[in-house]
Formats: C-alpha cells, sequence, structure tokens
C-alpha cells in the first residue's frame, strides 16, 4: 500500500493529502470533544496532560528520528551499490580502448546492449530479474572470453575488465535482491508509528485551554508535524520508488559514456 502511494501520488499531493487528512480530522476531532466534554477546557486536569504529553513527545521524536534514520541507511546503501555498480560499468567501458578495434568494437556493443537491458530492469516496485539483462550480461561475459591479449598491457587490462565485469554482476544481483525484498515498514513498525502520532494528537486535543481561538491553532499545527513525519517515512520506506528513492543515473551515464562517440 505503501509503495503504491508514493508511485502512483506526487510527493507534493501526498504532502498536502495528509496534511489536509491528519490536521484537518483532528481539528473536526477536537471539535467534536469540546462539545461533548465541555469540562476538559478546564484547568483540573492540565497538570497531568502536560507531563503525559511531555514523555509521549519525547518518545515520539526519539522512535520517529530512529525510523527515519534507519530508512535513510537503507537508501544509501542502495545508492552507494548503484553507484557501485555504474561506475565499475563506465570502467570497463574505458578499459576497451587498449584492445583491437575488433574486439573493442565487440566489446562496446556487448556492454552498450547490457546497459540498456539493466536500465530496462530498474527495480520499480517489482524487483523482478529481467532474462534479457540476463541474456545480455551471458553474451558480454562470451564477448570477454572471445577477446584475444597479444600485449601485457591487453593481457592485464583483460584480467582487470574480467574482475570489474564480475563486480558488476554481484552489484545488480544486490540490487536486485534488495529491491524484491522492498516491502516497506513492516505492520508492527506502521502500528508503533500510528498509535504513538495518536497519543501526540490525542494528548493535544484534550489539553485544557478555555479559548477555542488558541486550542485549534495548537492542535492544527501538531497535526501538521505528525502529517510531515508520516510523509517523510513514506518517501523513505522504499529505497527504489519515489523522489526519494536511488536513482538510476548510475547506469545512463554508463549508457551515454558508450553511445558517445570515443568515449
Amino acid at each position: 500500500m505503501s509503495a503504491w502511494l508514493v508511485s502512483h501520488i506526487p510527493a507534493g499531493w501526498l504532502l498536502v493529502i495528509l496534511i489536509v487528512a491528519v490536521a484537518g480530522g483532528a481539528v473536526l476531532l477536537q471539535r467534536v470533544v469540546r462539545r461533548r466534554f465541555p469540562q476538559l477546557t478546564g484547568e483540573e486536569h492540565n497538570d497531568v496532560t502536560r507531563f503525559t504529553y511531555g514523555v509521549i513527545g519525547f518518545v515520539y521524536a526519539f522512535f520517529i528520528g530512529f525510523v527515519v534514520s534507519a530508512m535513510w541507511g537503507h537508501i544509501n546503501t542502495a545508492d552507494a551499490n548503484v553507484r557501485a555498480e555504474g561506475a565499475t560499468a563506465v570502467q570497463l567501458a574505458r578499459d576497451t580502448a587498449v584492445f583491437s578495434d575488433q574486439d573493442a568494437g565487440r566489446l562496446r556493443g556487448a556492454l552498450l546492449a547490457y546497459g540498456k537491458a539493466a536500465l530496462a530492469e530498474w527495480p520499480g516496485t517489482g524487483g523482478h530479474r529481467s532474462p534479457e539483462a540476463d541474456r545480455a550480461l551471458s553474451d558480454l561475459y562470451r564477448a570477454y572470453e572471445q577477446v584475444t591479449p597479444v600485449t601485457d598491457t591487453q593481457k592485464a587490462r583483460l584480467a582487470t575488465s574480467l574482475t570489474n565485469l564480475d563486480k558488476v554482476g554481484q552489484a545488480r544481483t544486490v540490487r536486485i535482491l534488495q529491491a524484491r525484498g522492498d516491502d516497506g515498514a513492516p505492520w508492527p513498525l506502521w502500528a508503533v508509528i500510528f498509535l504513538t502520532s495518536a497519543l501526540v494528537l490525542g494528548t493535544a486535543i484534550i489539553y485544557g485551554v478555555e479559548k477555542p481561538s488558541l486550542h485549534y491553532p495548537m492542535v492544527a499545527i501538531v497535526g501538521v508535524l505528525v502529517a510531515t513525519n508520516l510523509f517523510l517515512i513514506l518517501q523513505l520506506a522504499h529505497p527504489f520508488v519515489g523522489d526519494a528513492a536511488t536513482s538510476p543515473d548510475p547506469l545512463r551515464e554508463f549508457v551515454r559514456v558508450l553511445e558517445q562517440p570515443g568515449g
């Protein structure tokens, strides 16, 4: 569900929807509570509410900070793997220059075919291994196996290229496995997020403020804070989906280098 929201609703609209739903819903609930329980506008229970709100607010801030930090770490890990994959692939393209024109042309063609296939299988919401990319990678290995090095430089560069090709294949496997296992935050984590968010809003709603003109803005501000936190968690929950997700730009750079004359 979270992946669908992030992938189908633009980030700006999703933020607005969450703010309207959470903050607006909290203000409406506050209006009902103030009418139903007018005694809550007094000061008698505020000492307890202030203490409760302080504890809940501290736990909420610590928990949300921990969740955001962990999810951002997952995105950084995925991004580092994709950058390593793209950088190693670019190095493979550069190293073809030392081989004969025939070998270099065959290698660059195989590298370009693989780069386009890898871009086509970019995880998105699926993370499925593409048969086309598998075939392109196999063809690429065969292309390197057909190279006949003549000079010591070509022999050394061929050995290095085969090692880099293994690194590219490993990085691709890691990318696919990470995308395949990307189900977002597990339901127990969402349960705690929703529970602590409801507690923060609930204590703000029942806080005893006599004047509605002061109470409603307070609840609205807390509602906006909760909504923006939910929005941030949604954006960070999936390393390959959304505006904050890992970008396929390193693979695009690999394809661009191969398509560029003399690249």
